[in-house]
């Protein structure tokens, strides 16, 4: 399937409503980085709805990447008994 990236903030409830979510089919990554299928009139509206702003694959990736290398920062800086309740986050690749 091809798919679309926007940046879009979510506000809470109503972000994405109930008939969004069964239509779209959302994938939600840092940085406020939405995938949501290309070609596909319902999503590309609630684009719109929310003030998304449309970014290439490459861009997307960008925002993904600079927000996972700041919370593997975050996690390499934390004491190392803290480092044991958690996982070092991982790299996300956009498909």
């Amino acid at each position: 399937m091809a798919y679309k990236y926007c940046v879009a903030e979510n506000w809470g409830k109503g972000f994405i409503d109930h008939s969004e979510s069964a239509t779209i089919g959302f994938a939600g990554f840092p940085g406020n980085v939405w995938r949501i299928p290309a070609n596909n009139k319902a999503a590309n509206l609630w684009v719109f709805k929310v003030a998304g702003s449309f970014k290439t694959k490459e861009e997307a990736q960008a925002i993904v990447d600079a927000e996972v290398a700041t919370a593997q920062a975050n996690w390499d800086a934390l004491p190392e008994e803290q480092k044991a309740d958690s996982t070092r986050p991982t790299n996300i690749v956009l498909e």
